[in-house]
C-alpha cells in the first residue's frame, strides 16, 4: 500500500505550486502535455560527497485534475521530508512557484548547470521579530544599487560571507555611514547563471552545452519565488538568509528594494502574484520592475498601494495628485541629459534645470548618473569609447552612446592635470545628482571611484571587473569623503529634496520664489544654445527643517564651460550674507567646506566661477559688529 492517497474529490486548481494542507499537500502546475506527474525525492547525506537525492515516488496527476493546461491534485500523507519536481511527457522541470531549490548551491559550477532543481515540501519557520516595511518617503530616500555577489565578493570586502546575503548584512554599517536609506538589489532570485546557447529550444536542462560564460547580472528566465541558493552561505538556507538580511536592514533603518526581471512571456497574473509574494513573504519595501511587466495592473493593485514600485514609465497608470506616492519612474532620462551637460555639450542648460527641479506630485523620480547598463561614474570621465573585448563579442555588444568624455586621454593616466580634472568632474556630477529634487540612486562603488576598465556591458564579468574593490587609495578616499558630505548636506537641507516640485513662484508672498534661475546677471537666465552655465537660487522659506525652522538661502552655479565666467550674486535679505559651501575646483579642500566652517566670501556682489566647476553659496546670518562706536 502506498504511503499516500490521492483525493479524487478535490477539484481545486488554486493556488499554484505546492501548498501544505491539513494531512497532506495540494499541488498545481502548468504543462501543455498529455500526461503530467509529481516527482518526490528523498535527501541522503553522504559523508565527504555532499548531498544526494534519489527519486522515491512518481505520482501521475489524475485526468480529473486537468483543466486546460493546468494540472492539480491533493495528496494525503506525510511529505515533510521530501523534495519535489514535475514531469510532463517525459520532460522534467522544477516548480515555477517553488520557494527555494536544491541543485545549484554553487555559483557558476558547470557540473550543477543541468541539475533538476528540487524544491523542499517544507520551508523553515522564521522569527520576524515584529518586522515591517519602513515606508520612507521618496523625498527622503538615498538609494544604493548593488549586486549581492559583487558587493562583497572581492577579497578586500572584509567579510567572511563574501558574495552572499550575509555579506550584505556585514556592509550595513558602511551604508549607514555613507548616508544610504534604501538598498536596491539586482536580481537575486534563482536564475541560471551558466549561459546556454540562445538557439537551443526548450528548457535549459536539456542537452545543450554551456557557452563558458556566466550571466552575472541575472536578467534572464528564473524561478521567481525563490531567493538564489548560491547567494547564501554554503550549507545555509537561502530563504532564512534572505529574510535575515531584510530584518537586519530594517532594524538599521534601511529599506530594501528588489529588482525583478520579466521577459514578457509571463501571464499578467503571474507577475502580480510574484510581486505580491515578495512583499508579503519577504517584507521588501519595493520592487524595481525590469523587462516587460503589466504596469497598469500592478499600479492599481490595492495590495501594493504602500509598496514602492519602480518602472521605466507609468504614463497611463499614475495616480491622481494627492494620493500616496508609491510609483517611481526609473529611466535614463536624467543620466543622458546630465552627462551631456557635464561634458559641456551645447543646448543643455534647459535640460539641466528640468532634471534638477523635476519631482511630480503623482510619481516619484529616480535619478542616476550611472547604472549597470553603461559606464560607471569614473569610467564616464575616463573613456570616450566602450572597451568590451573581454565579453567575447568583438566589442560589438553594449551601447555606443555613453555621453562620456575622457578628460583628455583614454583610460588610466598618470598625468596629474587629467587626474584632477576627472576628480573635479566627478565632484560636479555628484552635486548634479544629489542637489536635484528627485530621489538619487548611487551605483555601488561609484562613491569611491569604482571602474570597469571601460566595459559598459559587464553582464558576463564575474570577476574584479564587476566586484567592488574596497582597497581605497588617497584619490578614492577623497572622493568617498566628498560623497559622504554631499549626502549629509542634502539630508540637512530640505530645500534640495522638497515633498512637492518647486513652482518657480513666490506663492508665499515672501519676496522670493521657491526657486529661480540666473545668468551672469542676477534674475536674467540665459538659455541660448551656446550657454554652458546657469545659476539656481533656492529660498529656504519654502522648506522646513525637522525643528520647524526655515531652511537657508542657497545659490548654486553650474559652469560646465571650459572657460571661467563671472556671475553676479543675487541680493539676500539684509541680515544675511553669502558664504561658500562647495567649490569643486578647490582640490586642496576636497571640494567642500564643513557645515559651520563655510568659506567666507569677501565680494558679496560678484564672483568668478572657474572652468568646469560647481559653486554652492549659502546665506548665513551676518556676524555682529562688536566694535565700539
Amino acid at each position: 500500500m502506498e504511503p499516500y492517497q490521492i483525493d479524487l474529490h478535490d477539484s481545486k486548481v488554486y493556488p499554484m505550486g505546492l501548498t501544505r494542507i491539513d494531512g497532506g499537500i495540494h499541488v498545481t502546475t502548468v504543462a501543455a502535455a498529455k500526461a503530467c506527474s509529481l516527482l518526490l525525492f528523498a535527501k541522503e547525506e553522504k559523508s565527504g560527497k555532499g548531498v544526494k537525492f534519489h527519486e522515491v515516488f512518481h505520482i501521475p496527476f489524475p485526468e480529473t485534475g486537468k483543466t486546460g493546461h493546468v494540472w492539480s491534485m491533493t495528496l494525503k500523507g506525510d511529505f515533510t521530508s521530501f523534495f519535489y519536481a514535475f514531469e510532463a511527457d517525459g520532460k522534467r522541470f522544477p516548480d515555477s512557484y517553488g520557494r527555494s531549490f536544491a541543485g545549484r548551491e554553487r555559483w557558476g559550477k558547470l557540473s550543477q548547470a543541468k541539475n533538476l532543481l528540487l524544491a523542499p515540501v517544507v520551508e523553515p519557520e522564521f522569527d520576524w521579530q515584529g518586522d515591517r516595511p519602513l515606508h520612507i518617503p521618496y523625498e527622503d530616500c538615498i538609494v544604493y544599487r548593488a549586486h549581492v555577489r559583487g558587493l562583497t565578493k572581492h577579497a578586500s570586502s572584509g567579510t567572511e560571507h563574501r558574495g552572499t546575503f550575509r555579506g550584505v548584512v556585514d556592509k550595513i554599517t558602511y551604508l549607514k555611514e555613507l548616508g544610504i536609506t534604501t538598498l536596491e538589489l539586482l536580481p537575486a532570485v534563482e536564475f541560471q547563471e551558466v549561459m546556454m546557447p540562445e538557439n537551443v529550444e526548450g528548457n535549459p536542462y536539456g542537452n545543450s552545452e554551456p557557452t563558458g560564460r556566466l550571466n552575472y547580472w541575472g536578467y534572464t528566465k528564473a524561478c521567481m519565488f525563490a531567493p538564489k541558493a548560491s547567494y547564501a552561505d554554503q550549507g545555509s538556507n537561502p530563504v532564512t538568509e534572505f529574510k535575515y538580511m531584510v530584518r537586519e536592514l530594517h532594524k538599521a533603518g534601511l529599506e530594501i528594494v528588489l529588482e525583478l526581471y520579466f521577459s514578457g512571456k509571463e501571464v499578467p497574473e503571474f507577475v502580480l502574484e510574484t510581486v505580491r509574494f515578495w512583499v508579503r513573504e519577504y517584507h521588501v519595501d519595493g520592487i524595481h520592475l525590469t523587462g516587460y511587466a503589466p504596469t497598469a495592473l500592478l499600479a492599481k493593485d490595492p495590495y501594493l498601494a504602500d509598496t514602492k514600485l519602480w518602472a521605466i514609465s507609468w504614463e497611463a497608470e499614475k495616480p491622481a495628485a494627492g494620493e500616496k506616492k508609491h510609483l517611481g519612474e526609473y529611466n535614463e532620462g536624467f543620466l543622458i541629459d546630465m552627462r551631456r551637460a557635464l561634458k559641456g555639450d551645447e543646448e543643455q542648460m534647459s535640460s539641466l534645470i528640468f532634471r534638477n527641479r523635476r519631482n511630480p506630485a503623482e510619481c516619484g523620480v529616480l535619478n542616476f548618473m550611472a547604472g549597470t547598463n553603461g559606464f560607471t561614474m569614473l569610467d564616464m570621465v575616463s573613456y570616450d569609447q566602450k572597451h568590451n573585448e573581454a565579453n567575447g563579442e568583438n566589442n560589438r555588444d553594449g551601447s555606443d552612446y555613453n555621453y562620456s568624455w575622457n578628460c583628455g586621454a583614454e583610460g588610466p593616466v598618470r598625468k596629474k592635470r587629467i587626474q584632477e580634472l576627472r576628480a573635479r568632474q566627478l565632484r560636479n556630477a555628484m552635486l548634479m545628482l544629489f542637489l536635484s529634487q528627485g530621489t538619487p540612486v548611487l551605483l555601488a562603488g561609484d562613491e569611491s571611484g569604482n571602474s570597469q576598465n571601460g566595459n559598459n556591458n559587464a553582464y558576463c564579468q564575474d570577476n574584479e571587473t564587476s566586484w567592488i574593490n574596497w582597497n581605497l587609495n588617497k584619490w578614492d578616499q577623497e572622493l568617498l569623503e566628498f560623497v559622504k558630505h554631499v549626502i549629509a548636506f542634502r539630508k540637512a537641507h530640505p530645500v534640495f529634496h522638497m515633498e512637492q516640485e518647486p513652482r518657480v513662484m513666490d506663492y508665499l508672498a515672501c519676496g522670493h520664489p521657491d526657486i529661480s534661475y540666473h545668468g551672469v546677471n542676477a534674475w536674467q537666465p540665459e538659455f541660448e544654445n551656446f550657454r554652458r552655465q546657469i545659476g539656481i537660487l533656492y529660498c529656504g522659506n519654502y522648506a522646513k527643517k525637522p525643528d520647524g525652522q526655515n531652511d537657508a538661502f542657497f545659490f548654486v552655479i553650474f559652469n560646465m564651460h571650459w572657460e571661467p565666467h563671472g556671475f553676479a550674486l543675487p541680493n539676500l535679505p539684509k541680515d544675511l550674507e553669502w558664504s561658500l559651501s562647495f567649490d569643486t575646483s578647490d582640490s586642496a579642500a576636497g571640494g567642500f567646506y564643513a557645515e559651520g566652517q563655510e568659506r567666507k566670501v569677501s565680494n558679496q556682489k560678484n564672483c568668478m566661477v572657474p572652468p568646469r566647476c560647481v559653486l554652492v553659496f549659502k546665506g548665513k546670518k551676518k556676524a555682529k559688529n562688536l566694535d565700539k562706536a
